[in-house]
């Protein structure tokens, strides 16, 4: 479920630019009128903004947004402005260009979305940087991450209930064969967890516990320091549990010393339109305090405020 609220009349495109347009022009700048205006409508609806914006006044309205903003309410404002595609495109560009978490946003775009949207993604990563997202990840990684995160991005999962119950049988064993010899980056590995349907590897898991008493992911814990095994409990994580994955995530980020702002931008970010309702009843059952009361106590200001309207919060 989705924390994103719009309202029931939503004021002309027009006048939602006018009012944008407003907020730009005389001494400083009118942050509130952005958050209302930008965080109560929803992809649509800010797309025909930008699109209405720039043919009104002949200004991108991301560029507008950039010369006015600053700090984390600049870089939310300007990714959630975004359409999801080419947020997710930006995202994964700069996952690219980093080193460490960032295989994990890689991951987490392409197992967290619904094969279409990857698709998307992966078609506004041509359009913005004129080549593809699949030689950018091999580029950038190596080894056993290179081996699973490539087929990850590249693939286009079936989205069907239907299960096949004697093949997630054959592939529950396989698993445990290869985890039992540590072959963790064994191409049938990857092959499962990077092809098969997301009802499919639900299935093959949930055999994989009942007949072989753990849960895949604490198998996969051999070496807790290990990165590749934890990115590959995380993928698992992601394609079977998102919102537990999201949940810890935003643990991490908000629980820390110094609140990493990047990983909370962008869950809320992604997530508000889809699913960010679940995933904070998760943190709150998993942390006894409501998300939204997680963000007051650790970010301040416009900032504050924006993920909180994003976040579904209402004022009393």
């Amino acid at each position: 479920m989705a924390t994103l609220t719009v309202p029931t009349t939503v004021p002309s495109v027009s006048e939602d630019c006018e009012q944008l347009r407003k907020a730009f022009s005389g001494w400083g700048t009118n942050e509130g009128l952005i958050i209302d205006i930008l965080g109560h409508r929803n992809a649509e609806q800010r797309n025909l903004i930008r699109k209405t914006y720039a043919e009104t006044y002949g200004e991108d309205l991301l560029k507008a947004l950039d010369k006015e903003l600053s700090n984390d309410f600049e870089r939310l404002v300007l990714l959630w402005a975004l359409d999801p595609a080419e947020r997710d495109a930006l995202l994964a560009n700069e996952a690219t260009k980093r080193w460490t978490s960032s295989n994990q946003v890689l991951m987490e775009i392409a197992c967290t979305r619904s094969a279409n949207q990857l698709l998307h993604a992966r078609q506004a990563y041509h359009a913005r940087y004129k080549k593809s997202l699949e030689e950018d990840v091999a580029h950038h990684t190596t080894g056993d991450f290179r081996k699973l995160l490539l087929p990850l991005v590249s693939s286009y999962r079936y989205e069907g209930e239907e299960v096949n119950m004697t093949l997630a049988k054959t592939e529950a064993k396989l698993l445990h064969e290869k985890i039992s010899d540590k072959a963790y980056s064994d191409d049938d590995v990857i092959r499962v967890l990077a092809t098969r349907s997301k009802a499919q590897i639900n299935a093959t898991l949930n055999h994989y516990k009942n007949e072989y008493g753990n849960d895949i992911n604490k198998d996969l814990k051999a070496d807790p320091k290990d990165e590749f095994l934890a990115l590959l409990r995380s993928t698992v994580k992601c394609l079977v549990y998102p919102e537990k994955y999201f949940e810890k995530v935003l643990r991490l980020a908000i629980n820390r010393r110094g609140t990493d702002e990047g990983a909370l931008t962008r869950v809320v970010c992604t997530r508000a339109e889809v699913d960010l309702k679940i995933i904070a009843d998760e943190y709150q059952r998993r942390n006894s305090v409501p998300l939204t009361r997680a963000i007051v106590k650790d970010t301040h200001g416009d900032y504050e405020k924006l993920l909180l309207v994003l976040a579904g919060h209402v004022e009393n």
